[in-house]
């Protein structure tokens, strides 16, 4: 009881601050969007009859799963890559990986900008060995939301394969290299299994991040390609709408916590098969 009553005090000053900070300023924001006068959800059945609206959510939802797929299917061979490599190179390509991660999300926009304008460094290659005859507008479209934002978020995925690997157990890989497989039934075989949470949960860190992301979308995809947090922000600060912002934000909530519900279900489902394997 003791021990209990010192956790109850340890937590008392964080959740004092989230109370204060987060769920009583999210909660301000949210009421207005079910209360005018009375009880109403009008605000949110006008959202999701608005075309328009839905074209926002849907391009959100899609390229928010493309990133996913795309970082996980480049992150996990570079993890894999990472985990085989001596300590010291290991060190070298995690602070590579790293470091976009140490840099300002406008820097990198700006940078991605340079790359990707029609005067930038990509058209000037192409035009230069003559695949293209004229400049090829790949700024400010869901491409480029989908380069920039996958170049944000691999990092995270790589880094959380990469700590699941190194959990693993070597000795697997020795056993089913002596039994015949080489390094690429290796993995499919033995490794992907086994580091498939680690999968589930970099792809959810993945998935929520570009589903909420604003800085890059709003650089990169510009007002033709807007996605939800641009069109909150610009709800809230440019037509001074907080009602309408609150309405979005709590599509971005629930959408959230779905999205993480449904990982939690497959991980669990993979959890208990390997619980019925031990057994």
């Amino acid at each position: 009881m003791k021990l209990k009553r010192n956790t109850m005090l340890l937590l008392l000053p964080g959740t004092v601050l989230l109370i204060l900070f987060l769920f009583l300023p999210l909660l301000s924001i949210l009421f207005p969007t079910f209360f005018n006068e009375a009880f109403t959800i009008s605000k949110y059945i006008e959202f999701f009859k608005d075309g328009y609206n839905l074209g926002i959510l849907w391009r959100t939802f899609k390229i928010s799963m493309i990133v996913t797929i795309i970082c996980v299917i480049l992150g996990v061979p570079t993890a894999y890559f990472m985990s085989l490599v001596s300590k010291r190179t290991r060190s070298i390509l995690l602070a590579v990986t790293l470091f976009p991660l140490l840099t300002n999300s406008v820097v990198r926009s700006f940078a991605w900008i340079t790359i990707l304008g029609k005067n930038g460094v990509l058209n000037s290659l192409l035009l230069s060995l003559n695949i293209i005859k004229q400049p090829v507008g790949l700024l400010y479209s869901e491409f480029a939301i989908i380069i920039g934002t996958v170049y944000l978020f691999l990092p995270i995925l790589i880094t959380t394969v990469l700590g699941v690997l190194d959990n693993i157990d070597g000795d697997l890989i020795e056993a089913a290299q002596t039994l015949g497989a080489n390094y690429f039934k290796s993995f499919t075989k033995v490794i992907l299994p086994l580091c498939i949470p680690g999968i589930l949960v970099g792809s959810m860190l993945v998935f929520t991040g570009t589903l909420t992301a604003y800085t890059t979308p709003q650089m990169l995809g510009g007002n033709k390609n807007m996605m939800l947090a641009t069109m909150l922000y610009q709800e809230a600060s440019a037509l001074g709408n907080w009602t309408n912002a609150g309405v979005i934000a709590l599509i971005m909530i629930v959408v959230t916590l779905l999205v993480m519900q449904i990982f939690n279900i497959i991980a669990n489902q993979f959890d208990k098969r390997g619980e019925d394997e031990n057994a």
